[in-house]
């Protein structure tokens, strides 16, 4: 059977360029290699599916650093607010969070993925789940169809690569889409894991001393091998086994990654700012008059509100402060060294954890051989791109999963149109 698009990739870009095609009218036949659809999607903010970000275009960009600036060809056409209006067409209310975060009112992926399910039924797209694909076809410099790895070859007027990266391969992203883009003539760049913890083997790392301790409203920053600060990000983040999570950390990430392998050093440095909204000098006042209130008492007890309780050992060490010493023997040196550490601690960073376990993988098909407004292939007539399978990706918050509704109504969008039409 012939299909006007086929679209390979059962996420939130494969959906979204399902659905933009079907409406046009297109015949479109959506394969899913796995069992069940949008399971990256469902387990998208933390459950509740982050929808989009409510920022400006400009805003937006910002947070995709990822190659953000491409996106001004497909946010052109389908952007953040059409993203809004386009779920609240289908019933999904929205209502925005802290930092511009969009959510469905119910709190619940599923009803997201749900409304993208009945809006496929609606304009009669074929789906096929347990359907991996072997690879696209190309005849005579053209998208020709697909073969499937159980032999059946579909004939297809466009084919839409949107099957993600090879972060979290438990949703069936794996990589697959890379093989058929280089088939295709394209340039795959360097992957690497975005979105993902941070490994440090600093001493009160491998103690476990600090483990499960959460940090809030603090600022992250990465510095290079020339002192100059790379990065940084402000949020929460916790201590783990093997480093730091949460998601300043996960935004900080992937300029440890580029930094590593800009320089090939094994550690990168990072400085943790307890109290971003203060001054070292406003600091430093602080912890004097705390101890001046109560001048009798012992510093570690003064100070025990000030600083998280199972930071303290580790602080008086580094600043050489006695636990029992009090106001009229507190050193001037070391109160401003512990003013230092509060406003600039640092920590080592050996890398982060695995691409696996990234949220989202940086690198991908490269973007100058893509156009954007469309997202067809600049190399294969009649093959398009959407999603986490382009050298694309933004922080967590909306912007990733505005990438791929994005990206993938383009690319569905510009297939029917080409399709349709012939």
């Amino acid at each position: 059977m012939h299909y006007d698009v086929v679209v390979i990739g059962g996420g939130t870009s494969g959906l979204m360029a399902a659905i933009s095609a079907g409406m046009l009218g297109a015949n479109v036949l959506l394969l899913e290699k796995g069992d069940k659809l949008g399971r990256k999607l469902l387990i998208s903010g933390g459950g509740r599916c982050n929808v989009t970000n409510a920022k400006e275009i400009d805003e937006l960009i910002k947070h995709i650093p990822g190659n953000g600036r491409f996106m001004h060809g497909p946010f052109s056409v389908f952007n953040n607010r059409d993203i809004i209006d386009f779920f609240e067409d289908l019933g999904i209310k929205l209502k925005e969070e802290d930092r511009g975060r969009m959510f469905p009112v119910t709190d619940k992926a599923k009803s997201v993925l749900d409304a993208l399910l009945r809006k496929i039924a609606a304009h009669d797209i074929e789906l096929r789940t347990q359907s991996p694909v072997d690879h696209v076809r190309y005849v005579n410099g053209r998208v020709a169809g697909v073969k499937l790895k159980s032999g059946q070859v579909i004939d297809a007027g466009a084919v839409v690569i949107a099957v993600g990266g090879k972060s979290v391969p438990k949703t069936g992203s794996t990589g697959d889409g890379y093989a058929w883009a280089q088939a295709a003539g394209h340039t795959i760049t360097d992957l690497y894991p975005t979105e993902v913890p941070i490994t440090s083997n600093e001493p009160f790392i491998r103690d476990r001393s600090l483990q499960g301790l959460s940090l809030r409203n603090i600022v992250l920053s990465v510095w290079n091998a020339k002192g100059k600060k790379v990065i940084e990000h402000e949020g929460d983040m916790i201590f783990t086994h093997f480093g730091l999570s949460g998601p300043a950390v996960l935004r900080c990430s992937q300029f440890v990654v580029k930094e590593q392998k800009k320089t090939g050093a094994k550690d990168v440095l990072m400085q943790l700012d307890f109290f971003p909204d203060k001054t070292r000098d406003d600091v430093q006042d602080e912890i004097w008059k705390l101890a001046a209130n109560e001048p009798k008492k012992a510093f570690k007890n003064v100070i025990k509100g000030y600083i998280p309780e199972r930071l303290l050992p580790l602080f008086l060490e580094r600043s050489e402060l006695r636990e029992d010493v009090t106001y009229a023997n507190l050193p001037k040196k070391n109160i401003t060294q512990l003013a230092d550490l509060l406003k600039a601690f640092p920590i080592r960073a050996t890398g982060t954890l695995s691409i696996e376990e990234a949220f989202i993988t940086g690198g991908g098909v490269h973007l100058k051989e893509i156009t954007p407004a469309t997202m067809e292939s600049k190399l294969m007539p009649g093959l398009y791109f959407a999603g986490e399978v382009l050298d694309l990706h933004g922080y967590t918050g909306g912007f990733n999963i505005t990438v791929a509704f994005s990206t993938g109504f383009v690319a569905g969008k510009n297939a029917a149109e080409q399709t349709v039409q012939v």
